[in-house]
């Protein structure tokens, strides 16, 4: 599994995890697209729009691999503003390829593009 060097583990101030230390021991957690309704609490959408910006300043549109990144907080965003760059698209490999849908993260999380 890739570790992404630099790239933040939390978003600060706050226990919402964007990475993960190690693999895990049984099967990799899958990346599925999960709704994200309007009556979800703001800190949540803090955490989304952390991560977005966490992910644009680190690889911007270029793709990038799934590696160390938290599935959990991915599948927030997967399918809409972080589509599979590869086809075909594993959702249990550590290796898989995504890649940022620029326009959609762009209307989604504004102010994680300033």
């Amino acid at each position: 599994m890739l570790k992404h060097r630099g790239f933040p583990s939390r978003l600060p101030g706050t226990d919402f995890q964007f990475t993960i230390r190690r693999e895990a021991k049984g099967e990799v957690p899958e990346l599925k697209e999960r709704a994200r309704y309007a009556d979800r609490r703001p800190a949540d959408r803090r955490a989304d729009e952390g991560f977005m910006q966490a992910l644009w300043e680190h690889f911007g549109d270029a793709p990038f691999e799934r590696g160390n990144l938290d599935a959990g907080r991915l599948n927030w965003l997967f399918g809409r503003e972080v589509v599979a760059a590869e086809d075909p698209f594993d959702p249990r490999s550590y290796e898989a390829l995504l890649r940022i849908d620029v326009d959609k993260a762009r209307a989604s999380f504004p102010k994680a593009f300033r």
